[in-house]
């Protein structure tokens, strides 16, 4: 039953939509982003913003992306307790011998790999905590590097369906096999960690200085933990078969995770409320409360005002990629990237040209690191940093923001439009 419509309907799910989002960010008393987001998606439905079907539809949609978010969650977790980022933080310390400068590019080569195979949200709580610690170990400054891990967190997640939530989403939408979507956002992808890195190099140059004296020389850090690079090797290598076997991304990380887990269990050094906690359930079911609050502001206004903006009928000319682009960047620092990946899919529709599905990962991964608020992984990096000697503040973040985001997106865009043309008649 309707009881709302017209106006007032989509002024209602816009208000809902920003109470979530605005619960999210704020996180009051350490509550989990699940608090609002849930009664907001009973809400949406009991007030006929969306129907009960389509919100059960739209759950199961989500379905296999939530459960991808859950096992990577658990994967990374178990391959940080197998000792396998404290073991990189110690190879970051030997490699840098101590400069800031070889430092930096270390980690943009361990953030980027890290954000491409385990996800951003590995980056941002498990390597970044490292990277803070290997800087303070060698005496250097930790700003540079610990940016890094933020940026690359959003930046570089756009190489492969499993490197984001929002990929996962433009993965299913785009019709691409797993080989197809990873070969055209490659040359995006290394674009832009070349231009992040040459910002980074500009905008901290007065930080990037050697110090007085370079901290003292690191041992190996115990041995390297093989079991955990083996399981992860083979895990990506799942990845890039498994839809050659019609087997979803979602089932080779499971797969993955349970291997883990497995050993864990049996050497008892985790218990099973341990690798509940580890899929953070209330996460994944925020996630899935916020597609349905999505759903009906979609459905009231906001879905038709941008399918209006966006040129679905055209081709994915360079001018086109463009516009998605930048559209899909600035939604995401008003509306946050998952929604905003939401709603531009929707307005698209389905069928649409897989370039234009790309041009608005681009948009939705890199157009975050302008605002605290487009991505929740930069909001998690924020308050594992919060009172800290590297702790960001607004003014600076931003100003770092405006550097690199509309050089990085153009300069990403321009190599996804040029793998389009190579690739026309091969991949797409």
């Amino acid at each position: 039953m309707v009881l709302i419509s017209g106006a007032a309907a989509g002024l209602v799910a816009l208000a809902l939509l920003a109470a979530v989002l605005a619960f999210a960010m704020a996180q009051p008393k350490g509550l989990p982003e699940a608090t609002v987001a849930v009664p907001a998606a009973a809400l949406t439905v009991l007030l006929g913003l969306v129907g009960p079907a389509e919100a059960v539809r739209k759950a199961r949609e989500l379905g296999p992306t939530v459960g991808f978010l859950a096992a990577i969650l658990v994967l990374a977790y178990l391959a940080d307790a197998e000792g396998l980022f404290g073991w990189l933080g110690h190879q970051l310390a030997v490699a840098s011998a101590g400069r800031p400068t070889r430092l930096l590019g270390l980690v943009f080569a361990a953030a980027s790999v890290t954000t491409a195979v385990l996800s951003l949200d590995a980056t941002v709580v498990l390597l970044t905590p490292v990277v803070f610690g290997t800087a303070a170990t060698l005496r250097l400054r930790a700003k540079p590097h610990v940016y890094a891990c933020t940026h690359l967190a959003n930046s570089a997640s756009t190489l492969l369906p499993v490197s984001n939530l929002t990929n996962l989403l433009a993965f299913a939408a785009s019709g691409l096999s797993f080989a197809a979507f990873g070969l055209l956002m490659t040359l995006p992808w290394l674009v832009a960690i070349a231009v992040e890195y040459l910002v980074f190099r500009w905008f901290f140059r007065s930080d990037l200085v050697d110090p007085v004296e370079v901290g003292p020389a690191q041992d190996r850090g115990g041995p390297m933990p093989v079991f955990a690079l083996v399981v992860i090797g083979l895990t990506l290598v799942g990845f890039g078969v498994s839809g050659a076997f019609g087997v979803e991304p979602v089932w080779v990380a499971v797969v993955g995770a349970a291997v883990f887990a497995a050993r864990a269990l049996v050497r008892r050094e985790i218990g099973p409320v341990r690798l509940v906690r580890a899929a953070s359930p209330l996460f994944c079911l925020f996630v899935l409360a916020l597609g349905v609050v999505v759903t009906g502001v979609t459905e009231h206004g906001l879905g038709a005002a941008i399918t209006a903006l966006v040129p679905v009928g055209d081709g994915p000319s360079l001018l086109v990629l463009l516009a998605v682009a930048g559209l899909a960047a600035l939604l995401a620092n008003v509306v946050n990237n998952l929604p905003a990946t939401l709603v531009l899919l929707g307005a698209l529709g389905p069928g649409v040209h897989p370039g234009l599905v790309l041009a608005v990962l681009l948009g939705v991964n890199i157009g975050p690191n302008l605002t605290y608020v487009g991505s929740l992984a930069t909001l998690l990096w924020r308050r594992a940093l919060a009172g800290g000697q590297a702790a960001p503040t607004l003014r600076e973040f931003v100003r770092l923001g405006a550097a690199t985001v509309p050089a990085c997106l153009v300069a990403a865009v321009v190599a996804l439009w040029l793998g389009l043309t190579v690739s026309r008649g091969w991949l797409v």
